[in-house]
């Protein structure tokens, strides 16, 4: 009796163990007990899953800005579901990539993006938001700016900000549309100016590439290069630091930033790096008044050594005392003031 109790027991061990009677691994654990198994949660609503014919219904209604079954506040403001709104739009911190929407969470963002004139495509609010100053604000502003703006459940505001704190309002960045390289020469061209643009090689920073288009547009720039990837993007962040110059300045992305220089070289336009052991200062730079690329790189590892190999020519800005390097942005500032100064001066 007690080896008959002994063979039932091991044989209950090694089926808790996910092994059958026969001592072969049980098909379907995976090598793992149930416990140690964490579930996907809840199936969501038809209209919600990417790909289905309902959720393709929705955003398409959406897109057209279809209004059907939709009620309006005391201002007279559309205000929809958000339900064909939320699937496929991820939530982005201010160093997003890619060209997918962008979302902005939190009263305070939300009503700097806003204040900043960033372009966005909808407002999110909870049905029951606690208004304060900061929610009216942004109502206002998006009602003067004609921004769309939608009701949404906290689930929905939750998936749309990907769990981030929301505070019951979010706002869509419309995805910016990148130039082509060959549109900056064009762009000078149409001027009957000589070009003039500032390339970014590893710049990751937004508020960078913002500053720096913003300084383009100081000193008569005809846009910005970056690569198309392992850099900086038009993000919320980029259009608050550049004040709005991003709508006068545009960005073009190159899928291979060498190539494009070499395609600018063929074009006539001398390609300068900004580099600490540069040849020549930047006030220095006789080259300034004709078609120009000014190249400017990380602030940690500056220029990679396949762009500072294609550059004709490195160039440093003279500083009094030895310091860290200077922030992108700044150093593009400097560069381009002076490139306009003897641009002037030579006129």
């Amino acid at each position: 009796m007690s080896g008959g109790s002994s063979g039932r027991s091991g044989s209950g061990r090694a089926a808790r163990g996910g092994r059958t009677k026969s001592g072969k691994p049980r098909p379907g654990t995976g090598g793992r007990g149930k416990r140690r198994l964490e579930g996907k949660g809840p199936t969501p609503p038809a209209h919600l899953r990417p790909g289905h014919p309902a959720q393709r219904r929705a955003a398409a209604a959406a897109a057209r800005g279809d209004s059907r079954g939709a009620g309006a506040d005391g201002s007279g403001r559309a205000r929809t579901s958000a339900a064909g709104e939320v699937a496929g739009v991820r939530a982005r911190g201010q160093r997003g990539a890619g060209d997918a929407p962008e979302v902005v969470a939190g009263r305070n963002a939300v009503l700097e993006a806003l204040r900043a004139v960033v372009p966005a495509t909808a407002l999110y609010a909870g049905p029951r938001l606690d208004v304060d100053d900061r929610v009216r604000e942004a109502i206002a502003l998006a009602a003067q700016t004609g921004i769309p703006m939608i009701e949404a459940g906290r689930a929905e505001l939750d998936r749309l900000t990907a769990g981030s704190v929301h505070q019951g309002l979010a706002l869509r960045i419309a995805p910016y549309e990148y130039a082509h390289p060959a549109d900056l020469t064009a762009r000078a061209a149409a001027r009957g100016e000589p070009p003039l643009i500032v390339a970014l090689d590893g710049v990751t920073d937004p508020r960078n590439l913002g500053a720096i288009a913003r300084s383009a547009a100081a000193f008569c720039g005809h846009g910005v290069l970056i690569p198309a990837r392992r850099s900086a993007r038009v993000t919320a962040g980029a259009w608050k630091a550049s004040a709005g110059a991003l709508a006068r300045v545009p960005v073009a992305q190159a899928p291979n930033l060498v190539r494009a220089l070499a395609s600018y070289q063929e074009e006539g336009l001398f390609v300068v790096g900004l580099d600490a052991a540069g040849a020549v200062g930047v006030g220095d730079l006789e080259v300034a008044d004709g078609p120009l690329v000014l190249v400017v790189g990380s602030e940690g590892r500056g220029l990679s050594r396949l762009v500072a190999q294609r550059c004709d020519l490195l160039a440093q800005i003279p500083m009094a005392a030895a310091a860290e390097s200077l922030n992108a942005g700044v150093a593009a500032g400097i560069a381009l003031h002076e490139v306009a100064r003897r641009r002037a001066a030579g006129a």
